[in-house]
This record gives structure tokens, C-alpha cells and sequence, in this order.
């Protein structure tokens, strides 16, 4: 339903589409729904995958068992499989990663081959690359690993290499790092004391 969506279906069978050009490309692809404009737009032999939200899943050709609800989520999606993303631009730059969860709004954004990942929350392992087997809970929590492997990280901002300054009857975010983003929360709860 909708423009050019399921376009090119020839064997696939049990598909939903719903959306202009959502499962356009689709050949052999079984059991997938998506709903919203572009989503799984390319997917050719994918299966069993949901896409909900404007173009999400996008690029998955032969990734399976994913799963991504909304704006962007697992956009860049090629061939990665049994992935969660939930929130708007969750786990957008995946490609072949697998067997991650996102729970956030850019959790897990730059992931692209790491695998058994889970972040839930904002910002939760946002900058994650190839790491692999981390846990992030919490706001902006794993914020800034990229590679590394192994991590648990539970409350707001831990292990993103940031701090809290008071400065001049203020609370700061600083960063140590020059390059580094600061990832404390831009609402700073009152702290006693101060």
C-alpha cells in the first residue's frame, strides 16, 4: 500500500508494506513487515524483519530477525541480523553488527560491525563502532567507546569522560579529553549542597 511499495516482489511471500516505496526492492523476501515511507526500501531476500518508522531498516538487503521502530533506525542496515532498535535513530549506521540491542534515542548510533551490544537509554553507547559484547544503561552511559569490548556501564553519563564543576553558581559540564563530547545531561538535577 503506497507508491511503489512491494515493487518488485516476484517469489516473496507473507510481506507487509505500507508506505511509498517501503519494500520497493524486494525480489525473494519472506514474512517482513514495514510501515512508513522507505522502510526496507531495499531489502531484496531479507526475512522475517519489522521496519516502523519513515526509513528504517533503509539499506537492509539480506540481514534477518531485525527489528527497528523509528525515524532512522538501523538505516544503513545491509546484512546484520537479530538486531533491536527502538527510538528515532537508533542504531543508524549499522551495517553487519548483530545480535544488538537499542533502546534510545541514538543509542548505539555509529555501531557498524559491533556485535552483542546492548544500550538502553539516550545516548547509550552512542559512539560504538566494532566494540563488542558492552552493556550501557542509562543516559549518555558508554557514551564515547568505540572499540573497546567487555564494558558494563549503569547510571547517567558513566564512563563517557565527562565531569560537574560548579562555576560560578552554575553546574558545568567539562570534558577532560580536547576531542571528546561532553555527554552530561543538558538538565543537571539539583545536587545538595551547592
Amino acid at each position: 500500500m503506497g507508491s511503489v511499495a512491494l515493487n518488485l516482489n516476484t517469489f516473496g511471500v507473507e510481506n507487509t508494506s505500507v508506505g511509498a516505496q517501503s519494500m520497493a526492492n524486494n525480489t525473494e523476501g519472506n514474512y517482513n513487515t514495514a510501515t512508513g515511507t522507505y522502510s526496507l526500501s531495499l531489502n531484496t531476500l531479507g526475512n522475517r524483519n519489522a521496519a516502523f518508522g519513515r526509513s528504517s531498516l533503509y539499506q537492509n538487503t539480506t540481514g534477518n530477525d531485525n527489528s527497528a521502530q523509528g525515524y532512522l533506525s538501523l538505516h544503513l542496515n545491509t546484512t546484520g541480523s537479530n538486531n533491536t532498535a527502538v527510538g528515532s535513530q537508533a542504531m543508524t549506521f549499522n551495517d553487519t553488527g548483530e545480535e544488538n540491542t537499542a533502546v534510545g534515542f541514538q543509542s548505539l548510533y555509529r555501531n557498524t560491525s559491533g556485535f552483542s551490544n546492548t544500550g538502553v537509554g539516550t545516548y547509550a553507547l552512542q559512539e560504538n563502532t566494532t566494540g563488542f559484547s558492552n552493556t550501557a544503561n542509562g543516559w549518555g552511559a558508554l557514551r564515547n567507546n568505540t572499540t573497546g569490548n567487555f564494558n558494563t556501564a549503569s547510571g547517567v553519563g558513566v564512563l563517557c569522560r565527562c565531569y560537574l564543576r560548579v562555576q560560578r553558581g552554575r553546574v558545568m559540564c567539562r570534558t577532560r579529553l580536547r576531542m571528546a563530547r561532553c555527554c552530561c545531561p543538558l538538565v543537571v538535577p539539583f545536587i545538595y549542597g551547592l
